[in-house]
């Protein structure tokens, strides 16, 4: 198995996609990956709750296509987030089974980081 620490960012553009019920939010959105990770990615998300009171909570489905470390293929990411009196907790990570390419036997963990709007992240990856 091949081990990997790989850092990146990302661009996103976010947008609304309607409420499946009171205090709920859809949203589709696309990023542009640069840095050890390069590609877009494009997903939605689906939230409940009231962020604005700081308690609520997210889920997100997302398709990339690039390269991590040079290795090119598609892979999936999944994240779910929450939010419980302003302290947030996130998991982010490789759907197993979702690679394609360089990227096929691919599993592993993405730290997110967000700064002032940047969009920082640190992917552990596995590769069997």
């Amino acid at each position: 198995m091949t081990e990997l620490t790989v850092s990146g960012r990302f661009d996103i553009d976010i947008a609304p996609a309607g409420a499946l019920l009171p205090n709920t939010g859809r949203f589709d959105f696309t990023k542009t990956w640069t840095g050890g990770i390069e590609g877009a990615s494009a997903g939605v998300m689906l939230s409940a709750g009231d962020p604005a009171s700081g308690t609520a909570g997210y889920v997100a489905i997302e398709a990339f296509e690039g390269s991590i470390d040079g290795r090119t293929g598609t892979i999936t990411f999944q994240q779910l987030g929450s939010m419980v009196d302003g302290t947030e907790a996130l998991r982010y990570e490789i759907v197993p089974g979702s690679g394609t390419g360089d990227l096929t036997t691919a599993t592993g963990e993405l730290v997110l980081d967000v700064a002032d709007g940047d969009h920082s992240v640190v992917l552990r990856l596995r590769l069997a």
